[in-house]
């Protein structure tokens, strides 16, 4: 990030705090889902989206993430050609041509924790059949890129990203405005009487969610799009809705996003309780000023479906989903010890167990 637009951020940053204090400091800042002024096409594809799918989670391989068209094998070396075009968001990222022609998008930086957490988190998801974008940790040769983000091309130069991700979006075009995405409270709107997710579906994704701790939930990370192999003029048959950006998991929620407690923390994740209260089920998650999901309470149908979920994948599963994202790296880069593959594994299987030995009969349950 430039000088400049690092400043521009931290300054954005203040006038939002500027403008919360006087209003009593404790005033949450108000995220309208916009669902009064969506089109009618719209508002029927939220009506019969699908949240999840069927995988045979035991057999899905999360070193390796998902195979075919595009994908690329943990560790490659990718060589490419800078290509200079606006990006959204604040993560360092740039557009790159194969010599095929082929144009990826990479995250990098050692010091950049979404370029670890969110490899871990799409697999995850994609293992257990949430909908979820491709990541594929890499190292990148990149032709002409410049010397900072948003600097002009070095043509000639050649710079090497060791650690860097591949991002590919989940097949199927987006409904409405690329960029509109879908906020957290637009679940409810789901009939699954119309075909939509069910309840117990929909409820295992919040608290998914709130496991990985996911602070920023704002509209733009979440992406509504329809599986269907057709034009924008006709009819979505299988709308399906998920989270397109999971780079600030794996740590605590916080107000504004932060990188460093937000991203592949394990002090901080570890310490952050799935539930928010000693009986119930109000998970735990913090709202960040931008975010559209806090402390969701969830219903047993819910918790049981995803701790059915998560109980089929095996430890070595885990194990190589914390190892191919390289999470002991983010660990050296950021100066801290004991975030082993196995300390991960463990913390993971204690969220799980915390899932599982709770019972959310009080909240109600359906399906």
């Amino acid at each position: 990030m430039t000088t400049a637009r690092l400043a521009a951020h931290r300054a954005a940053h203040v006038l939002v705090f500027a403008v919360l204090v006087p209003l009593g400091g404790c005033t949450a800042l108000a995220v309208s889902p916009r669902t009064s002024s969506e089109s009618p096409v719209r508002q029927d594809a939220v009506a019969r989206a699908r949240v999840w799918r069927h995988t045979d989670i035991p057999q899905m391989d999360l070193r390796y993430g998902p195979r075919g068209k595009g994908s690329f094998a943990p560790g490659a070396v990718v060589e490419c050609r800078y290509e200079q075009r606006e990006s959204s968001g604040n993560t360092p990222k740039f557009m790159c041509v194969r010599p095929n022609g082929d144009v990826v998008k990479v995250k990098y930086g050692a010091d950049n924790g979404e370029v670890y957490a969110e490899v871990a988190a799409t697999r995850l998801l994609w293992a257990l059949g949430f909908g979820a974008d491709h990541m594929y940790p890499v190292s990148v040769r990149c032709l002409g890129c410049p010397d900072e983000p948003d600097g002009p091309p070095r043509p000639g130069t050649v710079r090497l990203y060791e650690t860097a991700a591949i991002e590919r979006k989940m097949p199927g075009r987006d409904i409405g405005d690329a960029d509109s995405g879908w906020s957290w409270p637009e679940l409810d709107a789901v009939s699954h009487e119309r075909g939509g997710a069910s309840v117990a579906e929909r409820d295992a994704l919040k608290l998914l969610a709130v496991v990985l701790q996911h602070t920023d939930s704002k509209r733009e990370q979440q992406r509504l799009i329809c599986l269907d192999d057709t034009d924008k003029r006709a009819t979505c048959r299988r709308p399906f809705m998920l989270v397109s950006d999971l780079g600030k998991t794996f740590g605590k929620a916080n107000a504004f996003n932060r990188d460093a407690p937000g991203s592949v923390n394990l002090k901080a994740w570890a310490a952050a309780p799935v539930w928010a209260d000693a009986t119930g089920c109000r998970a735990s998650l913090g709202r960040s000023l931008t975010g559209t999901l806090e402390s969701p309470v969830v219903t047993d149908a819910g918790r049981r479906f995803l701790v059915g979920l998560l109980r089929q994948l095996s430890d070595q599963q885990v194990h190589d989903m914390f190892a191919v994202a390289r999470f002991p790296l983010r660990a050296r880069m950021a100066g801290s010890t004991g975030s082993d593959v196995d300390a991960w594994v463990a913390a993971f299987k204690v969220k799980v167990a915390q899932i599982a030995d709770r019972s959310c009969r009080s909240t109600g349950a359906a399906s």
